[in-house]
């Protein structure tokens, strides 16, 4: 999902993750440093990539009762004070981290992965700083997931990228184990 910063003059103090929650429905946007920074829609291949990635991995995680896969711009606190908020595109959590899903706000608690899909509109840096938001959360596992390039980059940390292209096969590691999906399956 394209980043892009947008203010208003009405804004004059920090926003805390609690507030933007409770703001509801206000749009496409994260909260960036106490900021809301609001972004463009996915579009339709973005939104059909994220369904069908997040359907093979939930049937993956429910069949071997690993914890939870969550989708559609989950938020997740980065950081506090002032709150980072990030929406993930798709998350999957153990039991472990997570014993029950939380009902309402924010996941304050890192996923093992999450999966970020790129945008025509999306600038890579946007991507990399995404990704070292999640790191820094203490993520385990990030994919971005590239549609214009047919693949899929894994990164195991800020400095261990792989990319996979359209005939090669993505294998879940840690919690995700077993996991395997062909690339190709994806576009």
């Amino acid at each position: 999902m394209s980043t892009q910063l947008v203010t208003t003059s009405v804004e004059t103090s920090l926003v805390t993750g609690e507030e933007l929650f409770q703001l509801g429905d206000i749009g496409s946007c994260e909260l960036i440093d106490g900021r809301i920074i609001y972004m463009n829609p996915p579009g339709v291949e973005h939104g059909r990539i994220e369904i069908r990635l997040a359907r093979y991995l939930d049937v993956f995680v429910d069949e071997h009762d690993l914890g939870w896969v969550v989708g559609g711009e989950t938020g997740i606190y980065i950081r506090r004070n002032p709150d980072t908020v990030r929406g993930m595109d798709i998350a999957v959590i153990s039991k472990k981290r997570l014993p029950t899903v939380p009902g309402t706000g924010y996941l304050t608690v890192a996923p093992e992965l999450v999966v970020e899909i790129v945008s025509p509109s999306d600038r890579w840096q946007d991507i990399e700083d995404k990704v070292s938001d999640y790191f820094s959360a203490g993520v385990e596992r990030v994919w971005v997931v590239h549609p214009g390039q047919q693949a899929v980059y894994i990164y195991r940390s800020l400095t261990e990228r792989t990319r996979l292209g359209r005939d090669e096969t993505l294998e879940g590691e840690g919690v995700l184990a077993g996991f395997r999906l062909p690339i190709k399956a994806l576009f």
